[in-house]
């Protein structure tokens, strides 16, 4: 069996660099691992509720050391410093701290502004392209920032933040957006030629970036490439940014520091960095959000980062929104496989050893508490578990209420089994149904994907917090 998993998982691999780099490609995932026996017997797929353990979830209102969490400064004291010591630790690893880096690279980057079009998207925008530099060497690690701010709107605006997968130009058809200098993910489609977009690329993604309801509903849009941060394959952190903060010696992160999906929640919050600096933009009312593989960024970026004044996970999956102790669709074992690179060292201890993890993901949903939290699941996408994503919000709600919140609201009408304040049985809501309140959750008809749909829900979400 050993064999026949590590033969099974190498073809996986290469199939992976190909297929499985961005939503687009969840529908072939969950086709090539589901329907095979072979993969099933090998990582244990399952995909019927049936088949569910019986698991036991941490409560969020209990300290390490056995105490009660009774009041909001007890909280911000205790409780939330635990809670993302773990999954610092644990999961996602530590970020470092700009002190650590070495000494060419820059705090506060340099910025230089590529182009600007004050007529885009038919004189609704002005379209801006910024790169940071973030060493003195221009030809050192940079990211590039494609920005939308609309134009018939006088004050500060509010803003929606969120990596793509396939570089700026990928994100819409206007033609005279810089191509993505950085890797990018192998295909065979012409796309890209030896990991390099070509012009081909231009618009491919733009289904899932609608700028024009976006700038129509009065918020700006930034986007960056999350190759830019860190290439999406497992090269043992030896490009992308995590070289520029090893210590003496080092040559890749220590077992609890910070994974891709660490870094790239890093380059998120220095977009909301120079999010702050653009006066034409609210800073204190910005969205982050993400889809698949960057929804477990946005969510790990919303916990950290507490100036992201609403968090966005769009069919997040395993290791973002899903409860892992579910063990349904994709689990541990296959994710720490397949994504060595995602999460830090620490966590590959939990891989077929779920039951040994001390959190599970709803702890997560608790440290965006108690700002806005919309998480989003799709009908035919089981590979990320939707029901595991919707107990994973609802069950932060206990969080969300000691700080003075509303927490899931009518979402807790769907609760069918519960445990003291721990939910672990729902009756799914209606398809193309938003319930919660500041707590908010939907699931759609279709695949694992980003709609216009979603955009819509996202839009509505933000309009009742930002413009009161």
């Amino acid at each position: 069996m050993k064999n026949f998993k590590n033969i099974l998982m190498a073809s996986a691999i290469i199939f992976s660099f190909i297929l499985l780099t961005d939503a687009s490609a969840q529908g072939v995932i969950t086709k090539y691992y589901s329907p095979n026996p072979g993969v099933e017997k090998a990582f244990k797929v399952k995909q019927e509720e049936s088949l569910v353990p019986e698991y036991v979830l941490p409560d969020l209102l209990i300290s390490d050391n056995g105490k009660t969490i009774e009041n909001a400064e007890m909280w911000w004291k205790i409780k939330r410093p635990e809670l993302l010591s773990w999954f610092e630790n644990q999961m996602y690893g530590k970020t470092p701290l700009f002190s650590m880096a070495i000494k060419d690279f820059l705090k506060n980057p340099i910025v230089e502004v590529r182009a600007e079009k004050k007529d885009a998207l038919g004189g609704k925008a002005t379209r801006r392209e910024v790169r940071l530099h973030f060493t003195s060497d221009k030809k050192g690690f940079f990211i590039d920032l494609l920005i939308y701010i609309p134009n018939n709107v006088k004050k500060a605006v509010p803003a929606f933040t969120m990596l793509n997968f396939k570089g700026n130009q990928a994100t819409t058809n206007e033609p005279d957006v810089f191509i993505c200098e950085s890797w990018v993910t192998g295909r065979k489609d012409g796309t890209e030629i030896r990991n390099k977009s070509t012009e081909k690329s231009r618009g491919v993604s733009q289904d899932r970036w609608p700028f024009e309801m976006i700038i129509d509903r009065g918020y700006a849009v930034a986007t960056a490439c999350y190759h830019d941060i860190d290439p999406d394959y497992d090269d043992g952190f030896q490009n992308g940014i995590h070289p520029y903060f090893y210590k003496k010696g080092q040559t890749r992160p220590d077992g609890n520091e910070w994974g891709s999906i660490g870094a790239w929640a890093w380059g998120l919050s220095r977009i909301m960095d120079y999010l702050e600096t653009e006066p034409r933009i609210n800073s204190k009312q910005v969205a982050v959000a993400g889809h698949s593989r960057l929804g477990k960024t946005s969510l790990w970026a919303g916990a950290q980062d507490q100036r992201f004044a609403i968090v966005i996970s769009n069919n997040s999956g395993c290791g973002g929104a899903a409860l892992s102790k579910r063990v349904f669709g994709e689990n541990l074992d296959i994710i720490n496989y397949v994504r060595p690179h995602w999460f830090c060292g620490n966590f590959k201890y939990y891989s077929n050893n779920e039951n040994a993890l001390g959190l599970d993901q709803h702890a997560l949903m608790a440290l965006i508490a108690p700002r806005p939290l919309y998480v989003a699941s799709a009908e035919k996408d089981l590979w990320a578990d939707p029901k595991g994503e919707f107990l994973s919000a609802i069950n932060a709600d206990p969080v969300y209420k000691l700080l003075g919140t509303e927490g899931a609201g009518n979402a807790l009408n769907n609760v069918t089994k519960k445990k003291g304040n721990l939910i672990y049985d729902v009756k799914m809501p209606e398809l193309n149904n938003p319930i919660g309140s500041i707590i908010h959750y939907h699931i759609r008809t279709g695949v694992h994907a980003v709609t216009n749909y979603d955009w819509e829900q996202y839009l509505s979400f933000a309009d009742k917090y930002f413009k009161k």
